[in-house]
């Protein structure tokens, strides 16, 4: 009897996949807009709504280093008592 039980546990974990619902595939594509951007620093970025967010990834980081140089500091956010967010609004007037 045990074995029978057994061979039923394993029948139904090897079939469950097959009943399983199939799950829905989306072609997600994300990009990453440096001019939302309000100032840069090593460890992520201010965007123009005051909101922290992390670099997206190296290539998003590196770029908005090289084009951005003025808004760029090459430091952890934390490091000033503001947490990095400068209230100079440099977009505003372009």
């Amino acid at each position: 009897m045990k074995r029978i039980v057994q061979a039923a546990f394993i029948a139904a974990a090897l079939a469950a996949p097959a009943f399983a619902p199939v799950a829905a595939r989306a072609d997600v594509s994300v990009t990453f807009d440096n001019g939302s951007v309000a100032y840069g620093y090593n460890d992520g970025y201010w965007d123009r709504s005051h909101a922290w967010h992390t670099w997206p990834n190296d290539a998003a980081h590196r770029e908005y280093r090289e084009r951005n140089r003025e808004h760029y500091f090459d430091w952890k956010h934390d490091r000033d008592r503001d947490m990095g967010w400068h209230e100079d609004h440099w977009w505003d007037r372009r």
